[in-house]
């Protein structure tokens, strides 16, 4: 069964600026290990992730390739403890490969809001099914509306959407959790 369409054009470059109830969503899920972790946000558009992060209580270091910091550039971890972003849907999978490989030299963590069906793709199966960092799954109980309607009517956004989490200190299954 496929998506329906959303009537929208697609917006240059994966600029889908995260709602703040998203990232608030997510904040109980952050991993701590007794310290407050230092944030990467590599593709921070307006930052609308930094500044919630920022506003409750964690340092960000945020870039993005707008400003010609690309990503995939970076071949460290930016001193940094953790990663967390909302990907260009474009290079999702590459974006998710290349953040655990960066955060494992220093057992990080990486935090990516992805399609809930994004763990679906058999092509993405070794980001999940014996990947040793993947660690949990927190889905959004409600939709995220990426395009107000100019017509003043409540938006109907059709994509369901999650968190997910790898974390290099993480032993065991991964675990499902739900968020608003």
């Amino acid at each position: 069964m496929s998506q329906r369409d959303s009537g929208y054009a697609r917006k240059a470059n994966d600029e889908y600026e995260t709602p703040e109830w998203v990232v608030e969503a997510v904040l109980p899920h952050i991993p701590h290990y007794g310290i407050v972790p230092m944030i990467w946000e590599p593709a921070c558009g307006n930052g609308n992730i930094v500044k919630v992060l920022s506003d409750n209580g964690y340092s960000v270091h945020a870039t993005d390739a707008k400003d010609g910091e690309n990503f995939f550039a970076f071949d460290t971890d930016q001193g940094c403890d953790g990663i967390i972003t909302n990907p260009p849907y474009t290079d999702a999978a590459t974006f998710v490969e290349h953040a655990i490989d960066l955060m494992e030299p220093m057992s990080g963590f990486v935090l990516m809001l992805l399609a809930q069906d994004f763990d679906s793709a058999k092509g993405r199966r070794f980001l999940f099914e014996d990947c040793r960092p993947f660690a949990k799954k927190i889905t959004l109980l409600k939709r995220i509306v990426w395009f107000e309607r100019k017509d003043g009517k409540r938006a109907q956004p059709s994509q369901n959407h999650s968190w997910y989490l790898w974390d290099w200190n993480h032993r065991g299954a991964p675990t499902l959790a739900w968020a608003t």
